[in-house]
């Protein structure tokens, strides 16, 4: 049997982030991938003849800039291309509002110039939240547990220093950030609807809500953490794809002598003496190691890879309430031509099409869509009138569809986890409908399909083991946020059993592609076996 010192469960990018960190103290690292390449949901693949796309996880922002210094991924091919503007928004009257770069500010000054002002300062009050978070992010939380640990103390005191770095005012924002609406907090700010439709898209982008829940605000503050080419805030997209930023991981892991095994599904998690030493894979091969590093969703680790009989009670009875679930649809589609939007007509490329196009004008459109998804009045379980955000890759890269051609990702929402009847039946009617809703404001754009990949939440869940199709590896709730992340007392990204951590996005800071879980794991694993840390 095959032993390392730390053997890691699951080659998405907060998995390889993790080993090469460990690897780069010293370790031997093992990392096992079920499917057949490293990446997790940050993949690029053909999902048509001659035409190739980032399957799931589909824009750049969130990765942290250390992660990328660290692990040399511009040295390893990495590039990131910015977007013209921020989001095109097609609205109900024919025309369109442009959120970012000189042409949306000058068309927000010219229809709601109290909210120009407004922008620049709500931009301001989030920087300043935003400036203290940062360095929270890269920080492994306060691990409340029943005993007394000086390292715990100490971090408290550091969390608790770098708020200070707040004034009253800022601690106010910081506070409303976290328990109040996005709807409530745009309201205060803003009047024209359509900007706060752009603004609070970020609140339930895999956030299965309204953007009027209590705690949203968060979720619309997580997005706007990272930045791009070292402009804050800013979208952008790796060329290649997704893949792209996987693959430039996985080779600076193996630089650094990693192990790397895909088609490796691991079966269980090898428990000895109350101590988790290794996996056993589907077709029985086993791997022992001094620790093990999962880098799937919490859910999935404690209930189908922990032994039931090795954990508590309680922490069985906790997992199962762990909440999971995004009321995400992906499409990706192959395109003929661009599409021509009534709001801006024609099909040569324009800086519109390389923009987020969001279909929802307004954030009482989404509430609509998410509580008719919710209802199941009228339908299964999705909403019918979704929102929709088409990102046209190919406009940004020519590397993903043929001459002339062009790829789309649409990133849907409102639809149900489960529906009534299950996804196999439905998946292609949602499919239709998408497509439906992108052409009624681009009535090109059901002609100019090719052909598409629909992926239903039943899918992300399949492919990728995200449960409930939820791309943050469970809710960004208070109550699974920092130290409860995913649950008190493995906030600091030890496990239940010795020996076993957590490095995926269930665990501090959340979701997305940043590479922060990774990193803030390995730095535990390396103290815990007394290694030195970068």
């Amino acid at each position: 049997m095959d032993t390392s010192d730390a053997l890691i469960i699951g080659g998405g990018h907060n998995g390889l982030v993790c080993a090469a960190y460990l690897a780069a103290a010293g370790l031997s690292v093992r990392v096992l991938e079920g499917r057949g390449d490293v990446g997790g949901a940050a993949v690029t693949e053909e999902f048509h003849p001659g035409f190739r796309n980032s399957t799931a996880s589909y824009t750049v922002s969130l990765l942290n800039p250390q992660v990328i210094a660290d692990l040399r991924l511009h040295q390893h091919g990495l590039r990131v291309v910015e977007r013209p503007y921020s989001n095109f928004l097609p609205l109900p009257d024919g025309s369109a509002f442009r959120l970012g770069g000189e042409e949306g500010a000058a068309q927000l000054a010219r229809v709601a110039p109290r909210d120009a002002q407004r922008l620049t300062e709500y931009h301001a009050m989030l920087e300043r939240v935003v400036a203290v978070l940062r360095e929270l992010m890269a920080r492994t939380p306060p691990n409340l547990s029943d005993r007394f640990v000086l390292a715990d103390w100490l971090a408290s005191w550091k969390v608790a220093r770098e708020l200070r770095r707040l004034d009253m005012r800022g601690r106010r924002d910081l506070l409303d950030l976290f328990t109040k609406s996005a709807g409530e907090m745009l309201d205060h700010w803003f009047d024209y609807e359509p900007l706060k439709a752009a603004l609070g898209w970020d609140s339930v982008v895999g956030n299965f809500a309204s953007p009027w829940t209590p705690g949203s605000a968060y979720v619309l503050l997580h997005h706007v953490f990272g930045e791009v080419n070292g402009k804050q805030g800013v979208w952008g997209h790796a060329i290649g794809g997704m893949g792209a930023i996987t693959q430039a991981m996985a080779a600076e892991c193996r630089a650094r002598g990693v192990a790397i095994h895909t088609d490796a599904p691991v079966a269980q998690v090898r428990v000895q003496a109350g101590r988790a030493t290794g996996a056993v894979l589907q077709d029985g091969r086993e791997f022992g190691a001094r620790c093990v590093i999962s880098n799937v969703n919490p859910k999935l680790l404690y209930q189908r890879l922990v032994p039931q009989e090795a954990q508590p009670d309680e922490l069985r009875e906790r997992i199962a309430r762990y909440r999971c679930g995004s009321g995400t649809f992906r499409m990706n589609v192959a395109l003929s031509e661009l599409p021509d939007f009534t709001a801006a007509p024609g099909t040569a490329l324009a800086p519109h099409h390389q923009s987020g196009i969001l279909i929802a004008p307004s954030l009482a459109y989404m509430e609509r869509a998410y509580f008719d998804a919710k209802s199941r009045e009228h339908n299964p379980g999705w909403a019918r009138e979704p929102i929709v955000e088409l990102v046209i890759s190919s406009t940004l890269d020519d590397s993903l569809a043929p001459p002339g051609r062009h790829v789309a990702s649409l990133f849907c929402q409102h639809v149900s986890p489960e529906v009534e009847g299950g996804w196999d039946t439905h998946r292609d009617t949602v499919a239709k409908l998408m497509i439906d809703t992108v052409d009624r404001v681009a009535p090109n754009f059901a002609r100019s399909v090719l052909g598409y990949r629909a992926l239903s939440p039943l899918d992300l869940e399949r492919e990728f083991g995200l449960i409930g199709g939820d791309i943050f590896h469970g809710a960004l709730g208070a109550d699974q946020l920092f130290s409860a992340r995913p649950l008190l007392g493995q906030g600091n990204y030890r496990g239940a059993l010795a020996g076993l951590y957590l490095c995926g996005s269930g665990t501090h800071p959340g979701g997305g592609v940043t590479g922060l879980p990774g990193r803030n794991a390995a730095r535990e694993v390396l103290r815990d076996l007394g290694r030195r840390t970068r």
